[in-house]
């Protein structure tokens, strides 16, 4: 079995939070001395300085502009704005008041992911995926002695989960599921220090790992029905040949959405359900190399 996609996807995710940490620190100059500071605070230096002159060092490091902001709202190397299509939509439903460059980050988004990466978001930066991973790796570690207090919910809930902050939004003038989201509460407990937001992430580690398999991001998170409905026609699939599969199904079981693999088995085909996530654990644990990335047309699915 190969690991080379969820490597890649684990310094994705990790590098990520890194950037931001590393993002959220400053460089000051005092009485000519470089000083390192993180969110601003500098109240360290007013107790030792009665009168405190600041200014901007400009010895910093380049990793220091690679990535800056949240996942709500980011800039990359200080130029390139990318804003959550979620959370723009809630605060633009909510009656607030966005910049030019929310929008122009939205549009950022909008082509990166709606034209070739599709619902990737969730497997590649999102970093509750390494809390959910976590819990379904237990579950398969533990076989038969995993918990099987299953509760049966709709993947499609998502979509009403979607569609309820964004109802919620527009009548309390509120980002609704920036209030409760624990994506928001993993990033901003790694970068700014983990408070209360610890027990939210705990809830959806044992909500995936003792009711509902890949429940939280399979079946309620609404930024997964946002990105993935984004991504409806992205060229980037996983792409399935029929004629070198031995049907031993060990993709369907790996999978984390495998009713996006329902053609496996059956036919040659482009993988199109904008629930997949291109993980690419299903590439990786097949050994006939029946399944492979590919860049596509989105409306042609059948492989000649």
């Amino acid at each position: 079995m190969s690991y080379r996609f969820l490597i890649l996807r684990r310094v994705i995710q990790i590098g990520i939070l890194a950037l931001f940490f590393v993002g959220n620190f400053s460089w000051i100059l005092i009485a000519n001395q470089s000083f390192g500071v993180y969110q601003g605070d500098i109240s360290s230096f007013v107790a030792d300085h009665r009168n405190l002159a600041v200014g901007q060092s400009k010895d910093v490091p380049s990793l220091a502009h690679v990535l800056q902001g949240n996942l709500s709202n980011s800039k990359l190397f200080g130029v390139i704005p990318m804003s959550d299509p979620l959370m723009v939509a809630q605060l633009f439903l909510a009656g607030g008041a966005l910049s030019l460059n929310v929008y122009i980050g939205l549009l950022v988004v909008l082509g990166l992911y709606g034209v070739f990466l599709g619902r990737a978001y969730c497997a590649y930066v999102c970093p509750i995926n390494l809390v959910t991973d976590f819990a379904s790796f237990l579950r398969r570690w533990l076989g038969s002695y995993a918990p099987n207090k299953q509760i049966q919910i709709s993947r499609n809930a998502k979509y009403g989960v979607l569609l309820l902050s964004l109802v919620l939004s527009f009548v309390f003038g509120i980002a609704a599921f920036e209030m409760i989201s624990p994506i928001g509460m993993f990033h901003r407990g790694v970068v700014f220090g983990m408070g209360a937001g610890f027990f939210g992430i705990l809830l959806v580690f044992l909500f995936d790992l003792l009711w509902v398999k890949n429940g939280f991001c399979g079946h309620l998170c609404p930024l997964g029905a946002m990105y993935g409905l984004i991504g409806k026609y992205s060229i980037w699939r996983v792409g399935y040949d029929a004629d070198k599969c031995s049907k031993c199904m060990r993709c369907v079981q790996i999978c984390p959405e495998n009713q996006v693999l329902h053609s496996v088995g059956k036919k040659s085909t482009i993988i199109d359900a904008m629930a997949c996530i291109k993980c690419g654990r299903c590439i990786e644990v097949c050994a006939d190399d029946a399944l492979t990335f590919k860049i596509t047309n989105p409306i042609k699915k059948e492989i000649k």
